[in-house]
């Protein structure tokens, strides 16, 4: 996959299918445009492109407002590029940008640049300054220029019943599951290990502290997780604690991932953290005592799901 930094940075002189958008997640919803652009591109004999925006344009439109994204632009990059895209344009969006009108971005950009032979896009897609254009201002424009649109159906994406925001609702309640099942991937996130207070060590469960490298990345609800990591070329699972510690008089939110049946000097290291499963909310035990023992619990909980699901080919 050819990745852009901008559209004044594309040069690809063949002529595309396009689709746009956030793509925040690459769910299952996303997934099936993805499809449909690729069996679009290869029939054609055009270049796939996906035309998406950094920042996201809620975090320049409405910059009160604090947004999470369930991906970095590297973690989207990564997904986009599984789905078979032929090219990625990653345009930074900034007020100017904005201030675009629909014919102008038609125009400009979709014809004159992408050289555009059609274009994928859902039912509710709006466009254009202060996004007045809809979708059949879209396909008078396709009419004018001569390309293709082809319309993703509500019925179609209501059969998908999935959405960003359903996903970052599922994550913010610790529902795990139902927010994998929308993504059709289990929800993962990056971070440098730095150095803790060395809490689980004292308690027979050592951990890696992640630092998560940006701010707007979603981060699930407090809770104790089933988690795994690529280390090194091998796969550990292990349990992740998200929370304060509030046994032990915490009050700073912290990320602390235990891996079964593992030695290894991790500070410093960037490591990606897949989320399996959710074991329970945090709580604050009576004692460290209590405490230990409810890890015990958690760990003979995650290595038997761990069994199940990944080791007996469930």
């Amino acid at each position: 996959m050819k990745v852009f930094s901008s559209i004044q940075e594309f040069d690809i002189s063949s002529a595309t299918v396009v689709t746009l958008g956030t793509f925040d997640g690459v769910h299952i919803g996303h997934q099936r445009i993805l499809e449909k652009l690729t069996t679009s591109a290869s029939v054609l004999g055009c270049e796939s492109l996906v035309l998406t925006f950094f920042p996201h344009p809620r975090m320049v439109l409405q910059q009160d407002a604090e947004i999470k994204l369930l991906n970095t632009i590297e973690e989207k990059t990564v997904l986009l590029e599984k789905f078979g895209i032929g090219n990625l344009v990653v345009h930074p969006f900034d007020e100017l940008f904005s201030q675009l009108t629909a014919e102008e971005f038609v125009k400009n950009i979709l014809v004159d640049k992408f050289k555009i032979k059609k274009i994928i896009i859902g039912y509710d897609h709006r466009f254009g300054k202060n996004r007045t254009a809809s979708i059949d201002d879209l396909i008078r424009f396709g009419e004018r220029y001569g390309f293709e649109v082809e319309q993703i159906s509500a019925e179609e994406i209501d059969d998908v019943s999935v959405s960003s925001t359903k996903i970052r609702n599922a994550l913010d309640a610790g529902n795990i599951f139902l927010a994998n099942q929308y993504l059709g991937y289990d929800y993962f996130f990056s971070g440098t290990v730095i150095e803790g207070k060395k809490l689980g060590r004292t308690l027979g469960f050592p951990t890696a502290n992640i630092a998560v490298d940006h701010t707007y990345k979603l981060i699930p609800k407090n809770g104790v997780y089933i988690v795994s990591s690529v280390i090194d070329g091998l796969k550990f699972y292990g349990m992740m604690n998200i929370g304060i510690n509030p046994t032990v008089g915490g009050d700073v939110q912290s990320i602390e991932v235990h891996f079964f049946d593992f030695n290894q000097d991790l500070y410093t290291k960037m490591i990606t953290v897949s989320i399996h499963e959710k074991i329970r909310d945090e709580e604050k035990f009576p004692s460290v005592d209590a405490l230990k023992q409810q890890l015990d619990t958690d760990k003979q909980t995650a290595q038997l799901y761990i069994s199940n699901r990944f080791l007996n080919g469930f």
